[in-house]
């Protein structure tokens, strides 16, 4: 038997999903160690982020698929998805629903956390 507690967090897996792997629906964050970075290493950093699959318990306690680490060029990576209400000041009444949330995907080096 599904909970609601378990189709909300359903829908804000796909919703996370499908907003990591299109870059669509949201914001994306990039912070100043990946942008100095060269552009061919930028461009598979981006593609890491779109691919990732490797969603475990420690790094996805919640099911809700909304961070990853990964590594390019010897460097680790950590990418975050927060979600926010529509005006982006204040965390998300209910992620869940598109129209009252604004998802902001931030991309980073692990050394910049």
């Amino acid at each position: 038997m599904t909970t609601v507690a378990d189709d909300k967090t359903r829908k804000i897996r796909v919703l996370n999903d499908n907003f990591r792997a299109t870059f669509l629906g949201g914001r994306i964050v990039v912070t100043p160690g990946v942008r100095c970075l060269p552009l061919l290493v930028n461009a598979r950093v981006l593609l890491a982020v779109q691919s990732f699959r490797d969603f475990t318990e420690d790094n996805d306690p919640h099911g809700e698929h909304d961070f990853g680490s990964f590594e390019v060029a010897g460097e680790t990576f950590f990418w975050k998805i927060d979600c926010y209400d529509l005006d982006c000041r204040y965390g998300s009444e209910d992620p869940s629903d598109p129209e009252k949330t604004t998802r902001v995907l931030t991309i980073m080096l692990a050394e910049e956390y």
